[in-house]
């Protein structure tokens, strides 16, 4: 039997106006312990967010990563599977948790497969499982990313370093949102001044987590009119959190399709926050991860 430890942080995309393109990694982790046998069966246990509810056998996200990409390696699919996960990010509450399945289940599959399959190829098949590249581009690379896709439709990204003053409040409401649904509200075409707005708004952002954090610039930088105000109707609760904070003067926005909210903690801005949260949300300060997933072999620690 072979195994192999993979870890992976949770992740917060769009960050407001980066719409589809920008994500953050933060220190909320995943951890799996991924074994292949030569016995028939896939087993999966899982402890913490999950436990109970998500797929045991062939159906769950981290098998089906895995098996995919051995498969892309041109590696035999081994007899058995099992898995051991320790699940920290929520599930469905736009703090990349699919994501994060997905990596894991990649470099776990890479590092057992015995195949060859470079970080351009996992970046591109978890893309294509996840849909989009925006939350797997900082789950694999941590830091500040900027994903697109090229014209082949392969994608690509670039980790930026943000300033170390930059402090990233989760604040996880009880409820899920499918991000399926949250992406069905979107509109087709949007206004041209809108998609001009973001676009300005995107590369202030830029410049604001990564040169100058103040609560002033990052309030301005994180406006956002692509996607939120048409997903505001299906999550009230964030929307009017996220309404709530901006007016006392904290950066705030939906952490990818929701519901989270995502708030940037300033030093003026720290002690705003938790009189806007109701006692039903979870309030998670944590810092940006640097590194992204890493992958260890217990034998080697």
């Amino acid at each position: 039997m072979r195994t192999v430890e993979v870890r992976v942080p949770a992740t917060s995309a769009n960050l407001g106006p980066g719409f589809d393109a920008l994500g953050l990694a933060l220190t909320l982790y995943d951890h799996v312990e991924a074994a292949v046998t030569d016995e028939p069966g896939v087993t999966v246990e899982v402890e913490g967010e999950g436990a109970g509810q998500v797929d045991s056998g062939e159906g769950h996200l981290v098998v089906r990563a895995m098996r995919r990409t051995f498969d892309r390696m041109g590696a035999a699919q081994p007899a058995g599977i099992r898995l051991r996960c320790r699940n920290r990010i929520p599930h469905a509450r736009g703090l990349g948790s699919s994501s994060g399945a997905i990596c894991a289940g990649i470099l776990a599959a890479r590092a057992l497969g015995g195949g060859e399959l470079g970080d351009d190829a996992v970046f591109a098949l978890a893309t294509e499982m996840e849909g989009h590249p925006d939350n797997v581009a900082p789950c694999l690379a941590g830091g500040l990313t900027i994903a697109w896709s090229e014209h082949d439709d392969a994608p690509r990204m670039v980790k930026l370093t943000p300033d170390a003053a930059v402090r990233p409040v989760a604040i996880v409401p009880p409820t899920r949102l499918d991000t399926e649904t949250a992406r069905g509200l979107l509109p087709k075409d949007v206004p041209h001044k809108d998609a001009s707005f973001n676009t300005g708004r995107a590369a202030l952002l830029i410049a604001a987590l990564t040169q100058r954090p103040d609560r002033e610039l990052l309030l301005a930088a994180t406006e956002d009119r692509l996607h939120q105000p048409y997903r505001a109707p299906a999550m009230r609760e964030s929307a009017d959190l996220v309404e709530r904070l901006r007016t006392v003067g904290v950066p705030a926005v939906v952490s990818g399709a929701g519901p989270t909210v995502l708030a940037f903690s300033t030093s003026d801005t720290q002690d705003l926050i938790a009189p806007e949260v109701g006692t039903d949300w979870h309030i998670q300060l944590m810092d940006v991860d640097p590194v992204g997933a890493s992958v260890q072999f217990p034998e080697t620690r």
